[in-house]
């Protein structure tokens, strides 16, 4: 048993452990590459911070405006977003609307602005309001929207939506940018058919313009501010006091003015209006030169 014993141990040797060049070369690699570590990983969760600190500033954006924000590939950024489930939050927009507008006739006025597409400013405005919740109540906000900058030109906030709301909007249009449109196109409704909201346009030479009864996509670039306003503004129960959550108001249609991009824009309403007229103006520069050129015989 014991020369059994001894002949086992004599043909069992111990394996000589291999070295990393002795592994590669039986690989058939090269040795560099057993220390490799994949750096797409760290790269991607680098990524995803980014992203989340976009979606923390902006919260409505989607992958195409994170990617212009951080001025990367969106594909890529599609791909981090579908890896770490990071999705912007999306809602609904609910119109209030007044039992006296139910089985109302349809408006006199014709929608004289679709598929229209202006190639200056101030040429068609789009009215609209919504509601926003706060502590149990309604307030009101009135947006006027410049159709070719989508820039929010003028706005006002009630607790009631009436004819007040809307002409108080379209009066604050009027003063911020110190001129008026050919046209002005809002849904049908009791506030946008008043009287005095008529007369108003009509007295400052607008076109009146609305969408047909029971269209709202008729006039859905309003639809769609709002829609992704009430993201951006977040909870409203957070603010104390109404005249907080007023101001908060302001402030995110400043933002979206002068901050927020825009998906048809690729960059923020004020930023395109400015470039508008740093284009007409060089042109502007360009004809007066040439004109006396002319005139000069150069």
């Amino acid at each position: 048993m014991e020369v059994a014993r001894e002949i086992k141990k004599d043909t069992i040797k111990p394996l000589k452990p291999l070295t990393k060049k002795d592994l590669a070369l039986k690989l058939g690699v090269s040795r560099s590459s057993l220390y490799y570590e994949p750096k797409r990983p760290a790269l991607d969760l680098e990524l995803k911070f980014q992203i989340e600190t976009v979606m923390a500033a902006h919260k409505s954006y989607g992958h195409k405006r994170i990617a212009w924000e951080l001025k990367m590939n969106k594909k890529r950024i599609l791909r981090v977003m579908k890896k770490f489930g990071l999705k912007p939050y999306r809602r609904r927009v609910f119109k209030p609307t007044k039992k006296d507008d139910l089985g109302k006739p349809p408006t006199k006025y014709d929608n004289l602005i679709k598929g229209w597409c202006p190639i200056r400013p101030n040429v068609v405005w789009v009215s609209d309001f919504t509601y926003i919740r706060y502590k149990g109540r309604f307030i009101y906000l009135a947006t006027i929207m410049d159709l070719y900058t989508r820039e929010i030109v003028g706005w006002n906030v009630a607790r009631s939506h009436n004819k007040e709301l809307v002409i108080g909007a379209l009066l604050g249009a009027m003063r911020r940018t110190g001129t008026v449109p050919i046209y002005l196109h809002s849904d049908q409704g009791s506030e946008y058919e008043s009287g005095e909201y008529i007369m108003l346009a009509e007295s400052n030479n607008i076109t009146i313009s609305m969408s047909k009864k029971g269209s709202p996509w008729e006039n859905g670039f309003q639809e769609s501010f709002y829609s992704e306003f009430k993201v951006d503004l977040g909870h409203t129960d957070r603010f104390e006091l109404l005249g907080e959550l007023i101001e908060a108001i302001h402030l995110q249609i400043h933002e979206y003015n002068t901050d927020r991009i825009h998906t048809s824009l690729k960059m923020n309403p004020v930023q395109f209006r400015d470039q508008y007229h740093d284009k007409l103006k060089n042109i502007t520069n360009k004809n007066v030169f040439t004109t006396l050129s002319k005139e000069l015989g150069t």
